[in-house]
């Protein structure tokens, strides 16, 4: 068995004034006693409930909130700045499920307001996620932290769930599959043969440049916007973008998964998010950018995917898979973003795609057994969750790692 973990959505149906006027309360009071806990600089639970304490919240949002604010404060994140509209947060206790499969719409939800008042909401979720939902209300599932939101005009809560799954028996005769991901290709897959040979290599070019050149359109243009004081349009123009990048990564690993289950026995080996972060260092503009870049997001998915279909993922330490010979293990060197050269004259690997070479390597470190099987986290903000890579989070139903500019709906 192992554990998946899914982003539910449910959209809420047409609050009535009051109800409307709760909601947006509940919102700004949230906004208000986060912004006093960001400024606090609060690197802590103890000194952020100092601060959270004093405002109208539920305990549930209180709660959510000591968590939350010391990792934006050096802690995961390390925001530099902080967006006034993110979602309002709730521990898993505070908001409840309940089923009536007799109504029109069936679904309702329990949203905190304060620890004496609460709002119960009709809901629909992703027809998609049904089945999802109905093993939450049965308790196959369990619930973690929800979010609640508005976006165009509309309030959503997304629900973080986990539960058990079976999935594939290893065997002898399981195909390593090396996953690397980079900004130029946004993923490459690859692994080898009964032989050791390198074999059927895939690579997301057009989907990397694409994803940048969004990201690039997104940051420009929020820049400009900002300075004209277009907030509101900042907003809904950042959705957009965002929405198109989630597309696109949802194909991706979608394809990725694909791919594996060609294989009788596939194995997915990604690179350990613990240490990528940690060797990381191209100076300030390229780390910027590379901890905008959705590595956690893909991870998230392509874990979740791969173990609905019943394929097994294991991470390894990327150190040194980028500047390894495939071959003959020796380092070597990229002159450029492309491409690995290899240092060892008696070697037949002169010069190699890098991004197939860094994913031959990733592959052998689980044939190696320096892998370990991918743990889950303990139901926060992680980016298994779900969350958003340097951009508005929850705008669609999915996470994120660590930013330096949080946008609209940001995590």
């Amino acid at each position: 068995m192992t554990e998946l973990t899914e982003t539910l959505e449910l959209k809420l149906v047409e609050p009535n004034a009051h109800k409307h006027r709760k909601l947006c309360e509940t919102k700004q009071v949230y906004q208000n006693a986060l912004q006093a806990a960001f400024n606090a600089n609060c690197a802590t639970q103890t000194e952020a409930n100092n601060v959270v304490v004093n405002y109208n919240l539920s305990g549930y949002a209180k709660n959510a909130l000591k968590k939350y604010v010391p990792q934006l404060c050096g802690g995961s994140y390390d925001a530099n700045e902080l967006h006034d509209d993110h979602p309002v947060r709730f521990t898993n206790e505070g908001p409840k499920l309940d089923h009536k499969p007799q109504n029109a719409i069936e679904w309702y939800i329990k949203i905190p307001h304060h620890d004496d008042y609460n709002l119960w909401l009709p809901a629909q979720p992703d027809p998609e996620q049904q089945e999802w939902l109905e093993a939450l209300y049965a308790g196959d599932a369990k619930m973690g932290e929800c979010r609640l939101f508005g976006r165009d005009g509309k309030w959503y809560l997304h629900v973080v769930a986990t539960r058990d799954v079976e999935e594939r028996p290893s065997s002898a005769s399981e195909t390593p599959i090396g996953v690397d991901i980079g900004e130029a290709s946004l993923l490459t897959v690859c692994h080898r043969d009964e032989r050791g040979t390198p074999a059927t290599p895939n690579l997301w070019n057009d989907e990397g440049k694409r994803v940048r050149q969004l990201r690039e359109t997104y940051f420009t243009a929020t820049r400009r916007l900002q300075q004209r004081g277009s907030e509101r349009i900042v907003e809904s123009y950042g959705d957009s973008l965002w929405r198109q990048i989630d597309d696109i990564l949802h194909t991706v690993t979608s394809e990725v998964v694909a791919y594996a289950d060609q294989f009788e026995n596939p194995v997915l080996v990604l690179e350990d998010l613990t240490h990528i972060r940690e060797n990381m260092d191209y100076g300030a503009f390229m780390n910027r950018r590379l901890h905008g870049w959705g590595f956690a997001k893909l991870h998230a998915q392509i874990r979740y995917k791969a173990t609905e279909n019943g394929i097994r993922v294991e991470t390894a330490n990327p150190a040194y898979t980028s500047k390894t010979c495939h071959c003959c293990e020796e380092l070597g060197y990229r002159p450029d973003q492309a491409t690995f050269t290899c240092s060892n004259s008696e070697c037949w690997v002169s010069e190699y795609h890098a991004d197939i070479n860094a994913a031959l390597n990733i592959a052998d470190c689980y044939l190696s057994g320096e892998s370990h099987s991918r743990e889950h986290t303990d139901g926060d903000d992680s980016a298994e969750e779900g969350g958003r890579l340097t951009g508005p989070q929850d705008s669609q139903a999915d996470a994120e790692t660590q930013q330096v500019t949080l946008g609209a709906y940001a995590s």
